[in-house]
């Protein structure tokens, strides 16, 4: 089994409008979906966890040198579009199984019911953190070429 971090941001996907613009039932049919996914998850045994995150507005940046205080800033935030909504982690018997998953996710319903095709980030769930210099390098090799 492998665990995989299936990331929702706020993306609209193909739908430009405002969720505080559709209708009540288009808002309790999105949140029917994800509650029905997550409960067939739940049921499966492959849904570990799932999260909605608190809004950017009341996000916090956190810095330090090691020394002092750490510094607690507000922002600054990318544009609303690349704030994270939420996440679930799986534990599946592949990565395909997880696309197909993030599918599902993607399809959440919009306005008048239309599949939002929201873009759902896939990240497979390290074992275990490189330990070494070697582990190091060989694991930027594997995200990003050599630096």
């Amino acid at each position: 089994m492998s665990k995989f971090v299936l990331i929702v941001n706020f993306q609209g996907g193909t739908v430009d409008t405002p969720m505080e613009e559709w209708k009540p039932d288009e808002v309790q049919a999105h949140l029917n979906y994800y509650r029905d996914l997550n409960a067939e998850l739940r049921a499966s045994g492959e849904l570990l966890e799932t999260a909605v995150l608190a809004g950017p507005d009341v996000a916090k940046i956190v810095t330090s040198n090691g020394k002092g205080a750490p510094v607690v800033t507000d922002g600054p935030f990318q544009e609303f579009k690349e704030w994270l909504a939420g996440y679930q982690i799986v534990d599946v018997e592949s990565e395909a199984r997880a696309l197909e998953i993030a599918g599902l996710i993607s399809a959440v319903p919009g306005p008048n019911g239309i599949p939002l095709e929201q873009p759902i980030q896939v990240r497979e769930l390290m074992e275990s953190s490189p330990r070494t210099t070697a582990e190091m390098a060989d694991w930027l090799e594997t995200v990003g070429g050599t630096r």
